[in-house]
């Protein structure tokens, strides 16, 4: 449970990036948004953790950077600029499915039914949730919604991989690191130097870095590593659900009986997601920071 909790933290803080970004933060920079995400808390976790990677870590580094953040980030705000939100949300809820599949080529965990009955239920309660919502849908947008989700539920994977090696701490701030890295010299090429920022637009970029980055991905990778693939994904659908209840807290937002209804099925497929947790979950959870153990992590 315990791991189920700090795993949680993760999609609820992502959830508030919409409200955010919406209000405090200028939306004709997506690669300097993204770099000035990504790298500080790359760096931050560094320093904290005072560990550089070794070996084939190098390159683990750079592939789960692009996936995770690097790439993923742009992606996710070209979607959101060519798709309605609603259409957007409904496509990242495929996210808990790809990732059970992913993880059963990967990392051979077979999905339970369970897991897929609470996916199926999650799908159904975000198109409840935000089908009063959708808008005209640009085909242009389809495209970077859905490789956004199917890269970070790659990256996900590859890190719950590759996790018996490096403590979550270490592997966020590698990855976020060399994400933030490829980000830098690509928002000066496309957007140029950043000109004066608005006090509250350092304040909304201080909260995007520090809590649904830095932490975020500290809760992420962390509970994979004690979790299944399939019940982290199933967690990832509280993200949605949170964009839309801080809508109703600080918007003024009303929402319908179909609505609630649709936030009741979400959190149902989760919850139903996280009941046959023993088999693969270790009989006691770890800190956040470990030593790898003896055997060896598979190799890719």
């Amino acid at each position: 449970m315990r791991w189920v909790l700090l795993g949680a933290l993760a999609p609820i803080s992502w959830g508030s990036v919409y409200f955010v970004t919406l209000h405090w933060i200028p939306a004709e920079e997506p690669f300097t948004a993204a770099a000035l995400r990504a790298l500080p808390a790359g760096l931050l976790l560094l320093v904290l953790r005072r560990r550089l990677p070794r070996g084939a870590w190098w390159w683990r580094s750079a592939v789960l950077g692009v996936l995770n953040c690097g790439a993923f980030f742009v992606l996710v705000y070209l979607a959101a600029k060519l798709l309605p939100t609603s259409i957007a949300a409904m496509l990242m809820s495929l996210s808990p499915i790809a990732m059970m599949l992913i993880a059963w080529a990967l990392v051979a965990e077979r999905p339970t039914a369970r897991r897929l009955l609470g996916a199926a239920m999650g799908l159904v309660g975000v198109v409840l949730l935000m089908a009063a919502s959708v808008g005209a849908v640009d085909g242009w947008g389809v495209a970077p919604s859905v490789t956004a989700m199917a890269m970070y539920a790659l990256g996900s994977v590859l890190a719950k991989r590759w996790s018996g090696e490096v403590d979550a701490i270490a592997s966020s701030s590698w990855q976020l690191t060399a994400g933030g890295l490829l980000l830098v010299p690509l928002a000066l090429a496309i957007e140029g130097v950043p000109g004066a920022v608005p006090p509250t637009a350092l304040l909304g970029y201080a909260y995007i870095a520090a809590i649904p980055t830095t932490l975020a991905f500290v809760c992420w990778f962390g509970a994979l590593r004690h979790l299944t693939a399939g019940q982290v994904g199933l967690l990832g659908l509280l993200n949605p659900v949170t964009g839309v209840l801080l809508g109703v807290l600080l918007g003024a937002e009303l929402l319908t009986a179909w609505q609630w209804l649709g936030i009741a099925v979400v959190l149902a497929g989760i919850a139903l997601g996280q009941t046959t947790a023993r088999q693969g979950t270790p009989s006691r959870a770890r800190g956040l920071v470990t030593r790898a153990p003896s055997a060896r992590a598979p190799r890719p």
